[in-house]
């Protein structure tokens, strides 16, 4: 009966998209325990507003910024799209493939990783995965993005999916505290 709960629970939160609807107008900054709706960075680097969800470039490689949200300060990359870990890979070795990448993409790169604005560039690297593609690192901890989130979007915070529990990173790189 436990694995039935178990299995519908996880339905349900793939389903719903980890939270709430995409709210277009910015969600403000506030404890987490007031919502779980989606948050929007505030850019610290002075950057353009991106354009594209391209972030890499054979000369660049994937730019990493630092954005304010409900879970405090975060990675995110330059286009906004939230950056997560998972917190059962406990070194730079990928731990999701298959369903698990369909849901949870890595962030990939053709280059070095570049540091926007808070991001400590000492805590950038990456890690091959089985397929030879770059994946970035933040601390040793390989980098997901949620493939149900949109631009400036955070829905799957403190979320258990996949054998383990999903958090957005902090600029220390350290996971955000549960919500």
């Amino acid at each position: 009966m436990g694995a039935r709960v178990g299995a519908s629970l996880w339905c349900l939160l793939l389903l719903a998209g980890c939270g709430a609807e995409s709210d277009p107008e910015p969600t403000g900054r506030g404890p987490a325990s007031e919502s779980r709706s989606p948050s929007t960075p505030t850019r610290s680097d002075n950057s353009a507003e991106p354009t594209g969800r391209s972030t890499s470039t054979a000369a660049d490689g994937t730019r990493v910024v630092v954005g304010d949200s409900d879970f405090g300060a975060m990675l995110y990359d330059d286009t906004g799209q939230a950056i997560y870990l998972f917190d059962i890979e406990t070194t730079a070795e990928p731990r999701c493939y298959d369903d698990c990448a369909v849901a949870w993409p890595p962030v990939l790169t053709d280059g070095a990783p570049v540091a926007g604005g808070r991001t400590d560039p000492a805590l950038l690297g990456t890690t091959e995965r089985a397929d030879g593609r770059l994946q970035v690192t933040y601390n040793d901890h390989p980098l997901y993005f949620y493939a149900h989130e949109g631009k400036n979007e955070v829905l799957c915070h403190d979320v258990f999916l996949n054998g383990g529990n999903w958090y957005v990173v902090q600029p220390n790189g350290d996971p955000a505290p549960p919500a």
